[in-house]
């Protein structure tokens, strides 16, 4: 991982207060925001977290910029010094009859064409208003930011991290990660106890891949922890994960792996492994016989013939390979070879099942699904003593969860919580909360689990 920004890697593009994911494909990416189109290209090989000039190409019909780097993110000017000179006492006397601009809405679009930089817009547009100079100071500054937010011409270019990511997709569209907001997402991290050393279970059903990078990411890159992540589709959700870029042998020790294709390979080899164990004693008692030993090369012998016919000419290939001069393969390069065979799934369910043969330290469940079944078919893998954290949106589907964990007595110290989160605006004399927030970011049923 570079410090450096390069292509195929994703970015955070931040507007002011404004972000958004973007990955850079190649030198001709651009990104959308708002009406602006800004082409990438010019960005490669800086430092993250520099921040760009937005500078408009002579296009007509299309707002496109390219980028340049400024050396110090002073250079911003502040609107406040440059434009406030004069205030009012009150704001009784303005009435708001959409007549105090002067500049119509074709000269303003003119002027975003002229100016050089979007303070002169806003400059202009405040020598033209005949309602600011009466204005309090704090409305004057409001009026500065909106416009400062419509043509503001920097942008800062960051790397991906957790608490950006959740931000980011909460703003979009909460139910892309199952309501999980940032304050209930570290709730889950800290009830599970993910740490760097240890193994950890977890199931989610469509979170964008948050929930496996933010563990991944608690885990850590030289450590010992493994995590195996479950999901219900044909391929798991990841975009959260890529995003982060964890160097390849942090990303290695998270495995995601579809759960029913799982639980079947684990269960089958249980099974194999048992009958193995049953023919065992009788296997050894036959070879220990010897009288039956001329009897069962006297059947090998008779038999030959007939597997020759079976395989239709098989027998016959190999015996003029062998005279032709070619080796038959020894029994190592036939495994070795039936390995390779094997399709990525298969190798990553039997690196799962071996996970669940040691079982895990912490079992998260994330689900749109009812979690109770879940969590009764995930239950035996985790040793005893160890945290489960189940979330849903819904405190009836954690209630009824709760009453059955009760009767069960498979879990103890239950625990149903929710978060509420508040969010202040902080600037002198005008210190209050946020005028929209979130009401809720679901639920959390934690516990303990209880050995056998």
């Amino acid at each position: 991982m570079t410090d450096k920004i390069k292509v195929g890697d994703y970015l955070i593009i931040q507007r002011q207060k404004y972000t958004k994911l973007q990955k850079f494909n190649n030198l001709n990416t651009t990104v959308n925001l708002g009406k602006d189109q800004i082409e990438l290209r010019l960005a490669e090989n800086h430092p993250y977290c520099t921040t760009f000039h937005l500078v408009p190409k002579q296009e007509r019909g299309r707002r496109l910029y390219t980028l340049d780097a400024l050396s110090t993110p002073s250079e911003i000017r502040n609107l406040k010094e440059l434009l406030i000179k004069e205030s009012g006492n009150d704001n009784r006397n303005i009435i708001d009859d959409r007549q105090s601009q002067a500049l119509s809405t074709e000269e303003i679009l003119k002027l975003r064409e002229e100016c050089e930089s979007s303070s002169e817009v806003i400059g202009k547009l405040v020598e033209n208003s005949k309602s600011f100079a009466t204005k309090t100071e704090y409305s004057q500054e409001k009026y500065l930011k909106r416009k400062e937010k419509k043509y503001f011409e920097y942008i800062t270019i960051r790397r991906p991290s957790i608490r950006l990511l959740t931000d980011i997709y909460w703003r979009l569209d909460p139910e892309k990660v199952l309501g999980v907001r940032f304050d209930t997402l570290s709730q889950i991290i800290s009830y599970s106890g993910v740490c760097s050393v240890g193994n950890y279970l977890l199931y989610e059903s469509g979170t964008n891949g948050l929930l496996p990078a933010a563990m991944l990411n608690s885990i850590g890159a030289e450590t010992g922890g493994k995590l195996v992540h479950l999901h219900p589709g044909n391929v798991a959700q990841k975009q959260a994960l890529f995003a982060m870029d964890y160097p390849a042998e942090q990303q290695a020790r998270c495995v995601s792996v579809n759960i029913y294709s799982v639980l079947r390979h684990f269960y089958q080899d249980r099974e194999g492994a048992k009958e193995n164990e049953a023919q065992e004693p009788a296997v050894a008692e036959a070879k220990e016989n010897e009288t039956l030993e001329p009897v069962v090369a006297k059947a090998e012998d008779s038999t030959d013939g007939e597997r020759a016919e079976e395989v239709n000419g098989t027998t016959k290939r190999k015996h003029e390979e062998t005279q032709d001069g070619t080796a038959e393969e020894e029994p190592e390069a036939k495994q070795l070879k039936v390995d390779k065979q094997k399709q990525a799934w298969e190798l990553e369910n039997e690196a799962a099942a071996s996970k669940m043969r040691e079982k895990f330290d912490s079992l998260v469940i994330v689900a749109k699904e009812h979690p109770y079944s879940i969590l009764k078919a995930l239950l035996p893998f985790v040793k005893p003593s160890r945290p489960v954290v189940i979330f849903s949106t819904c405190r009836e589907i954690l209630t009824e969860s709760y009453v059955d964990m009760k009767a069960e007595a498979s879990v103890t110290y239950l625990r149903v919580t929710s978060n509420w989160m508040r969010q202040y605006q902080i600037l002198p004399n005008r210190t209050h909360p946020d005028v929209t927030m979130s009401g809720s970011s679901g639920y959390l049923l934690t516990g303990y689990t209880i050995g056998n």
